[in-house]
């Protein structure tokens, strides 16, 4: 009798796991969605952008390394998105940067090829920054996608430039984390590469997810699966979420213990030895200390993600658009809503393109490739496929290199010092700088010059005094064998009233350095 209603019972359990496996084949694959509840959707992840921005525009890298206190006010009312747009429209390079690649889709189509979006991106009027800048520079220079981003060829790949771009891969892609990474594949590797491209594939995924799912803890986490596990990046977010659960209500002793041991930027030239910090991963930690103790309140959120300090603009805005996503537009509260309405019909800095152009793009794109993923779109009704989330591919940026030193150089390539040498020990370099014109009424000019490590001719340099076209760095080397070198740098083409200014040398070793204040 035991054994019959042992083997009954284990029957019973069978048939129940075979029904829940068949249900999850079936069901689980898709899900369900309106249009108008998508339209919404995409609207609140714009005006949730915008809405970020200028909350956070005010206090962009002025607390670096510090939190903004309580007590410190930022402001807010109606007429702040007004004011940005008409009177420093820059602030929204986060946004307008973003309507590149949305205009290269609208005219070429989902298939178009990463150099269309590379040359639309480099021959745009804006001024950019970090990796954009020398991504731009590279593309013009026939370094096209992705070794335009590589690190070798890039020595901002770590940066946040394309975390802050990469909105669009998401927002065109409701619930298919997978279809926004192969995006972001495409675009992304223009300017970045390792944990800066991580940064995007990550942002992405949650504003996919955002569509999918109401619960910020669970679009925080199930987003990290799209990231490798090996990587820095993924361990930098794994730890913020851990210290959530260790730290449920003290977002500020989850902030001390991502600064404690992630703070330290290696790649960056503008931010190894400096408090100035712009990688990549430590402000996509701020994004996500805002989303998870924000608990789905969108002033919270905006509070927190940008009160966490560095580029305090960009955070919320990447922010505000995952839960301006999750919400709905119609769900943004009225009080941070109403600025956005002044300049919804205003087209962003540089582009023909309006908030309200966008909503209706964006949709469009959105429907594009849920068709082209097999989606089941009747009427109003879309079932969403199912993916399952796969990691994207390793990658790592300055591995075996650790910054050792940065010397103050002050010197100039010109018309009178045309050649000029500079000795380190290590296994690379980077010499900051740039080329200038001294006085303002001259043209803009273009310097050559050749650069020569240990007596052989590496690369010859063209530097633009163009703020646009310039170079972001004077020369740079990795990978080089460690020890002694010698780094010899020749003008070609000296000209009375232009120079190449020599501002830093920036050391790197194979051997990571101990400090001496360390006992064992």
């Amino acid at each position: 009798m035991k054994t019959n209603l042992f083997l009954f019972l284990m029957f019973i359990l069978f048939a129940a796991a075979t029904s829940c496996s068949k249900n999850q084949s079936t069901t689980a694959l898709k899900t369900a969605i309106t249009t108008e509840i998508l339209k919404d959707k995409i609207k609140g992840g714009w005006a949730g952008q915008v809405i970020g921005c200028t909350f956070g525009g005010p206090t962009e890298f002025q607390y670096k390394g510090t939190m903004i206190q309580d007590y410190q006010p930022i402001p807010w009312d109606n007429d702040r998105c007004k004011w940005y747009y008409e009177n420093f429209p820059g602030l929204y390079d986060d946004v307008y940067m973003d309507l590149t690649f949305v205009d290269v889709f609208e005219r070429e189509g989902l298939d178009a090829p990463a150099i269309s979006h590379a040359n639309a991106f480099a021959n745009a009027e804006y001024m950019l920054w970090h990796a954009n800048q020398a991504a731009r520079y590279n593309i013009l220079n026939g370094i096209t996608p992705p070794q335009s981003g590589h690190w070798l060829n890039n020595p901002h790949a770590d940066d946040i430039d394309f975390q802050i771009e990469a909105d669009f891969a998401g927002l065109m892609s409701p619930g298919m984390v997978n279809t926004s990474t192969e995006i972001c594949d495409k675009v992304g590797h223009i300017m970045n590469y390792g944990d800066g491209w991580y940064g995007g594939v990550y942002v992405a995924a949650m504003y996919s997810l955002a569509f999918v799912s109401n619960d910020v803890n669970y679009i925080v986490t199930e987003a990290l699966k799209s990231i490798p596990q090996e990587s820095e990046f993924y361990k930098c977010m794994s730890d913020v979420i851990g210290w959530k659960k260790e730290f449920p209500d003290d977002w500020k002793r989850n902030w001390f213990e991502c600064e404690r041991k992630w703070s330290s930027d290696i790649g960056c030239p503008d931010g190894v030895f400096n408090s100035f910090n712009i990688d990549a991963k430590i402000n996509a930690a701020y994004i996500i200390i805002g989303l998870l103790y924000g608990e789905g309140d969108f002033g919270k959120t905006m509070e927190i993600s940008t009160r966490c300090g560095q580029d305090s603009d960009c955070n919320p805005a990447s922010a505000g658009g995952i839960l301006g996503t999750m919400l709905g537009y119609s769900a943004i509260p009225e009080y941070w809503r109403a600025p956005v309405y002044p300049v919804e019909d205003m087209d962003f800095k540089y582009t023909t393109i309006s908030l309200n152009d966008v909503y209706e793009l964006g949709y469009k794109h959105a429907i594009a490739v849920l068709e082209k993923n097999g989606a089941t779109i009747k009427g109003d009704a879309i079932e969403i496929p199912f993916q399952e989330i796969i990691p994207a591919k390793l990658e790592v940026c300055f591995e075996g290199h650790f910054p050792i030193a940065r010397n103050h150089v002050e010197k100039q390539l010109n018309i009178n010092n045309q050649e000029f040498e500079l000795e380190f020990e290590g296994n690379g370099f980077v010499v900051t700088g740039n080329a200038q014109k001294l006085s303002k009424d001259l043209p803009e000019g273009m310097l050559e010059f050749e650069v020569y490590v240990d007596g052989q001719k590496v690369e010859q340099v063209k530097m633009p005094t163009s703020f646009t076209t310039r170079r972001h760095e004077v020369v740079w080397k990795y990978n080089l064998p460690e020890g002694k070198h010698q780094v010899k740098l020749k003008l070609l083409n000296p000209q009375e009233g232009y120079q190449v200014r020599i501002d830093h040398l920036l050391v790197y070793s194979s051997v990571k350095p101990i400090n001496a204040w360390k006992t064992n």
